[in-house]
């Protein structure tokens, strides 16, 4: 199945290991879907953001179990990916702040 480039970054996450990743290293951290591969997420984060990447690193991460009494549930699912900018490259998607 084929994915537009516009359906595989989910949102940016803004997490404070993500913003120090950021200042250290040009690194910035997106949810994405779970069927996505580092090949989409670099063609996607080039073509809509605008910006060059250098490397893609993917983290699949379980949803945690939680309890509500005798009853027990599930946190879906969810993958995360770390694009590292290339050096010069900056992303105006933060600095909004």
């Amino acid at each position: 199945m084929k994915t537009a480039l516009h359906d595989v970054l989910v949102q940016p996450l803004l997490t404070e290991k993500i913003t120090s990743m950021r200042e250290r290293e040009n690194t910035v951290g997106f949810l994405v879907r779970r069927d996505a591969n580092r090949i989409q997420i670099k063609r996607a984060v080039e073509a809509l953001l605008k910006v060059k990447v250098e490397r893609v690193n993917v983290l699949n991460v379980r949803g945690k179990t939680k309890r509500l009494g005798r009853f027990i549930g599930k946190r879906p699912d969810w993958k995360k990916a770390f694009v590292k900018l290339k050096q010069g490259e900056k992303l105006e998607l933060y600095e909004s702040a």
